[in-house]
């Protein structure tokens, strides 16, 4: 049995701009297993379908069609069971002001009829980096410890199946470190962990599998290894001090200084180097590197939405 099992999952929604009665798809025919113990990435652009297929999976919103199961349990026929086995941290801040930490992770686990739990909140708050922060009131902490409070709420009542969408975005590095390593000790012990992150380095170094959403569609779901070993070219980087001409510059990936070409073989690796040095350019600390994720992803997603861009 999967740990989460998307099946033929749309969700229409009207279209506001569109000919009265229009709609448009968030999701379209999204069919998905997850198998129990894996970590799993779920990646795409902002729109592709990510937190529309989480908040379905939660059960704060209704598929129009297919069906969602969490370890068996259906999330709208037997919500309850599908809810108990879910720990979800979402992308908002979302949060009581009245009460602190502890008294919040008490509460928590009283939605889930959890009594006596006292030395699994010790153990969260000590793994999360927030035992200093036990008393302290939710108004009290800043962006990136609200995130960690977040983290332990959806793991208070030890739920077999976590789901993280965004759980590192705008927090500092000592938190992604401290959230990965205990995670990742969960993901060792046997729970299943989904993640959803623009970091794709997270994704590269945590998750067994990866699949690719765009436009609602998934576009590439593979295992991570077979992803990058698939990767059709190696990545030519250096780093500049004037801007490419246009018709090269089209042809890079530029992350400020430091622009990328892909290289398929020696060849192409001259190529962009020469056409360098024709623009009068010159290029600092020159590199040669595999593809990771990132190339993976940009590669998917600019290539048209259609079945041949499935990677099984």
């Amino acid at each position: 049995m999967p740990s989460i099992s998307f099946q033929s999952v749309t969700k229409q929604y009207h279209s506001p701009r569109g000919p009265k009665g229009s709609t448009f798809a968030a999701l379209d025919g999204v069919t998905l297993n997850i198998e129990q113990g894996e970590f799993f990435g779920l990646l795409g652009p902002n729109g592709a379908g990510k937190t529309t297929l989480i908040s379905i999976l939660a059960g704060l919103t209704r598929a129009t069609s297919g069906h969602v199961a969490v370890l068996g349990a259906d999330v709208q026929a037997n919500y309850t069971q599908a809810r108990k086995n879910l720990g979800v941290v979402p992308q908002e801040l979302v949060f009581d002001p009245f009460f602190n930490v502890r008294e919040t992770l008490r509460i928590q686990s009283g939605y889930f009829g959890v009594k006596g739990n006292e030395a699994w909140i010790d153990e969260l708050l000590e793994s999360l980096g927030l035992a200093d922060k036990a008393n302290a009131n939710m108004r009290q902490l800043s962006g990136g410890m609200k995130r960690r409070v977040l983290v332990a709420q959806a793991l208070v009542h030890k739920p077999p199946v976590i789901v993280l969408d965004e759980p590192t975005a705008g927090v500092d590095v000592e938190l992604r470190q401290t959230l990965w390593q205990f995670i990742a000790k969960l993901n060792k012990q046997g729970s299943t962990v989904l993640l959803t992150t623009h970091y794709l380095e997270e994704a590269e170094a945590l998750c067994h599998r990866v699949a690719m959403l765009k436009a609602g569609k998934i576009v590439a779901l593979d295992s991570t290894s077979s992803l990058l070993k698939n990767a059709s070219s190696n990545v030519l980087r250096f780093k500049l001090d004037a801007e490419l001409p246009p018709e090269l510059a089209r042809q890079a990936r530029i992350t400020g200084r430091v622009v990328q070409f892909p290289a398929n073989d020696a060849a192409a690796i001259e190529h962009y180097l020469a056409a360098v040095r024709e623009a009068g350019l010159v290029a600092h600390d020159v590199e040669i590197r595999k593809a990771d994720l990132e190339d993976v992803f940009l590669d998917v997603m600019t290539r048209s939405n259609t079945a041949t861009g499935v990677a099984a």
